[in-house]
């Protein structure tokens, strides 16, 4: 899968790492946790838990998330490991209204780049 010029987080110790020591923002279908990573590029990971759902309502909004991320990363900055964790409200949403949500949640992190 290609999301720009950023690499997935796989390792669970990675995500360890982000949920430890980064900051958390959240809204009603998503929360996000950010870690600075000194690498000069963006690393994300996405996380569904089960209490949304059988296999195919958790594939379906991992990828509604994955594609939003994918098409509003040039409007981040770079140098973060990000990590994404849908709600029980993502379950019944479209594209746009995860993307909404998403923007919001860059807002609120203070990560969007005002310049692009």
């Amino acid at each position: 899968m290609n999301l720009g010029n950023c690499e997935i987080l796989k390792k669970s110790s990675d995500f360890a790492k982000v949920y430890n020591n980064g900051k958390s923002f959240a809204n009603k279908a998503l929360v996000i946790y950010i870690l600075e990573n000194n690498l000069g590029k963006n690393r994300v990971g996405f996380s569904v838990s089960k209490k949304i759902g059988n296999s195919v309502v958790r594939n379906r909004v991992k990828r509604l998330i994955r594609e939003s991320f994918r098409l509003n990363n040039d409007k981040i900055r770079q140098g973060y490991d990000i990590v994404f964790i849908s709600r029980e409200g993502a379950k019944d949403l479209d594209y746009k209204s995860i993307e909404k949500f998403m923007i919001n949640l860059f807002k609120k992190s203070k990560i969007i780049d005002s310049r692009r």
